[in-house]
């Protein structure tokens, strides 16, 4: 059986964002970050001036700065997958 990693997001004073349970930051520019998260999902986070601080593969953790105004979590490739072939 295959076990599934927590994913847990801090947002603090919408100007510090740590997240847990990345795989990899995929793309990012200082409007937005896009990650995979372990497991598949993504996530996206929004705002103005973003910097990455740090970024583990191996421990799974990101955390970056700036303004801070929104995170989205969008399913993963598995569920796009199964709604293309319905």
């Amino acid at each position: 059986m295959e076990e599934i990693k927590q994913q847990t997001a801090l947002i603090e004073d919408r100007k510090h964002i740590a997240v847990t349970g990345v795989d990899s930051v995929d793309a990012f520019s200082e409007r937005e970050i896009a990650l995979t998260l372990t497991g598949g999902g993504r996530a996206v986070v929004s705002g103005s001036e973003l910097k990455i601080v740090n970024f583990s593969k191996t421990a799974g953790s990101f955390s970056a700065s700036g303004k801070v105004t929104g995170l989205r979590f969008l399913g993963g490739k598995e569920k796009m997958v199964r709604r293309l072939l319905r």
